[in-house]
């Protein structure tokens, strides 16, 4: 059947980095399980089987698996494994598509059919608002899935690293390996660690013509690559970004100036690919790669590209948040302004607006739009987006949402009649529920990327408040990540 499962194969191959840690010290002997059928997949993307009244949790593999398991964690209503072998493959597993299956960290999914997918996406929506929430729910409606499950994400960071990630063939083979440079992705729970990266098919072309192109210019001119753990090489980081026009940045991060190598490499990438609209970089002598605190320059072109929805143009410069998922954004934007049943005369609360697409959005269909955001950067882009696009009817405020979302906030903005939230995945604070209470909107539209968290919070105004519609929107395929979007209205 060949290598179906990625990290396992039917030598049972177990790449050390999903294998327990030692440790020192006398232990009781972990339960180990033979011949377990994988039943469900649950929250989190980790596949459950069921040995006796225990609920086992592992990866990487399928409802219909039939598998060994060893357990590494015990817990009073669960247990955690991985898996030694596998004996049966269930009917609905399919070949991964992509060669760093398995070791890279994203498209965790790819083994199994994309209906089959969005079947346990929609289910793990359902499930998280009962089970935690322990809400009444009018039923789930069918998941929203991608017209595209490749090439669909419009950002990718990529990491350049001395110590790169070697296949167990590299190891056993005991050959001296001579390149250890790689240019790609971090290998999941180890921050040191990246895995070379020949084709990713997250983002569309020319991603990985770019990427490849600086690989090989960097080791052909023998540029140093970064060594997380001493703080030392050039190169750092890049960042990819393409729009649904066309437009496309490129921002590399360099860990220290060196203007001749660095003017080298920038105007070959610029010589190479005519068509980056944007082509950036950045000097980070942090000991993190973040950039957002940075400054950001400018070698080529434009420090921002375009991006358009219904004829609404949005500016995304190095550091604006956008969805990476351009075209499943849209079937987003449409059901959360579907459930606002706006008729013009509303004014509409957007919290956690980010750079305002969503309240950029709405705007034609309201009286007034309120956004609000963490982000002063954030809010500077809404504005800018409102101004471009000629909309006159939205406010943006930046700060902390349960600071600056109080009483007298509303008193001088208004009431809403509708609020639309859209938090990060750890969920509304506390203290923002409960104004949120106190304000009382006809309707309340709650986007999450957690559904936990969104369960968790709905819950708390589910005594006023009753679910009228749940939409899941798949954002991300090939993961477990889904999108939800839940109506709620005063009872």
């Amino acid at each position: 059947m060949g290598i179906k499962l990625g990290i396992i194969s039917e030598d049972i191959e177990v790449k050390s980095l999903y294998l327990p840690k030692k440790k020192v010290g006398r232990k009781r002997k972990k339960p180990f399980y033979e011949k377990v059928k994988i039943e469900d997949i649950g929250a989190e993307g980790k596949a459950l089987a069921r040995v006796g009244d225990k609920v086992v949790f592992t990866r990487l593999v399928v409802p219909g698996d039939i598998v060994d398991l060893q357990v590494t964690k015990k817990r009073k209503r669960y247990e955690e494994a991985f898996v030694t072998k596998v004996h049966d493959y269930s009917k609905d597993r399919v070949d991964a598509f992509c060669d760093h299956f398995g070791t890279c960290g994203g498209c965790k999914w790819q083994f199994l059919p994309y209906k089959k997918q969005l079947f346990y996406k929609e289910s793990q929506v359902g499930d998280q608002l009962k089970r935690i929430g322990k809400l009444d729910l009018p039923g789930v409606s069918p998941i929203r899935g991608s017209a595209t499950d490749t090439f669909y994400r419009n950002k990718l960071e990529f990491t350049f690293s001395n110590k790169r990630w070697l296949s167990n063939d590299e190891i056993n083979s005991k050959a001296e390996v001579e390149n250890l440079d790689a240019l790609g992705f971090h290998v999941p729970g180890l921050f040191d660690k990246v895995i070379n990266i020949k084709k990713c098919w997250l983002q569309p072309e020319p991603s990985n013509k770019i990427r490849n192109f600086i690989y090989d210019y960097a080791v052909s001119n023998s540029l140093d690559f970064f060594d997380i753990k001493e703080q030392k090489g050039f190169l750092r980081t890049m960042i990819i970004r393409t729009t649904s026009t066309g437009e496309l940045m490129l921002i590399v991060s360099f860990f220290y100036e060196d203007v001749d190598k660095r003017e080298k490499l920038l105007e070959a990438v610029r010589n190479q690919f005519p068509e980056i609209t944007s082509l950036m970089y950045v000097i980070n002598q942090k000991g993190n790669d973040t950039i957002t605190d940075q400054e950001i320059e400018i070698f080529n072109g434009r420090d921002y590209i375009w991006e358009e929805m219904e004829g609404l143009k949005f500016k995304i410069g190095p550091k604006s948040f956008y969805q990476t998922n351009s075209k499943q954004a849209y079937e987003l934007y449409k059901v959360t302004r579907d459930f606002a049943k706006l008729k013009g005369a509303e004014t509409v609360y957007d919290l956690y607006t980010g750079t305002g697409t969503i309240a950029n959005f709405l705007a034609a269909n309201a009286k007034r739009v309120v956004g609000i955001e963490y982000v002063p950067e954030a809010i500077e882009d809404a504005k800018v987006n409102s101004e471009i696009n000629g909309i006159k009817n939205t406010s943006f405020f930046a700060g902390d949402m349960k600071m600056v979302l109080n009483d007298g906030f509303v008193s001088e903005q208004g009431k809403p009649d509708v609020i639309i939230t859209d938090p990060p995945r750890a969920g509304m604070h506390a203290d923002v529920v409960h104004t949120i209470l106190n304000i009382r909107p006809e309707r309340i539209v709650y986007v999450s990327c957690n559904p936990a968290t969104q369960a968790r919070d709905l819950a708390m105004i589910s005594d006023y408040y009753k679910i009228q519609k749940v939409q899941p929107v798949d954002m991300f395929p090939h993961t477990h990540h889904v999108e939800n979007v839940v109506l709620m209205e005063l009872k």
